[in-house]
């Protein structure tokens, strides 16, 4: 796993106090490269891409999705990843003999789309090599959004069970806590390509 995210206040984005804890967990699960806050530059996500053999990249930031190219990215701590760039960096990893099997993103509206892009960030990110994705529709809890993660990959982590079921159970389980139960917690996530 290469994890990376953004906790703290930059670029006129708000502070996501609950990634930190969100990345703690996704590390629990075999994270070779973990790059929160100054680490997570737009460089060294390309760097660990391009040279870490990880099959799930799990990235939890902002993020934002336009039909024009260059207003789309994934918020770094010192900029910008723009869907381009995403899109040529995970297409360099199909070539690999473990290509990108899962990229999570754990950010406000990555599955949103337009006529350019389908499913918009998610949906590049398949269309580029990775094998699938899971992705949000609309703006997230940072809490909610926690336990959610958390939850998937402990699910995933047992023997045969999907992407999809793992998110199916993650989701129930926001449904069963009175703080999360709310469809607009718990809903707008989605699993995009191969939901084995």
């Amino acid at each position: 796993i290469l994890a990376a995210g953004v906790s703290q206040a930059v670029q006129g984005f708000t502070a996501l106090p609950a990634v930190e804890g969100e990345l703690s967990e996704v590390a629990a699960f075999g994270a070779k490269a973990v790059l929160l806050d100054s680490a997570f530059s737009a460089q060294a996500f390309e760097k660990n891409l391009r040279e870490t053999p990880v099959s799930v990249v799990h990235v939890a930031s902002h993020a934002r999705f336009s039909a024009d190219s260059r207003q789309s990215f994934l918020l770094t701590y010192d900029g910008r990843l723009s869907i381009d760039r995403l899109e040529q960096q995970l297409r360099t990893t199909r070539l690999r003999d473990d290509p990108i099997e899962l990229l999570f993103l754990s950010a406000c509206e990555s599955a949103a789309g337009d006529e350019r892009a389908a499913l918009g960030l998610a949906g590049v990110a398949v269309k580029a090599g990775a094998r699938s994705a899971v992705a949000t529709l609309w703006q997230v809890s940072d809490a909610a959004t926690r336990v959610l993660v958390g939850e998937f990959y402990r699910q995933l982590a047992q023997p045969g069970v999907s992407k999809a079921e793992a998110l199916r159970r993650a989701q129930q389980l926001l449904l069963s806590d009175l703080r999360y139960r709310h469809p607009g917690l718990w809903s707008p996530f989605m699993v995009i390509g191969n939901w084995l």
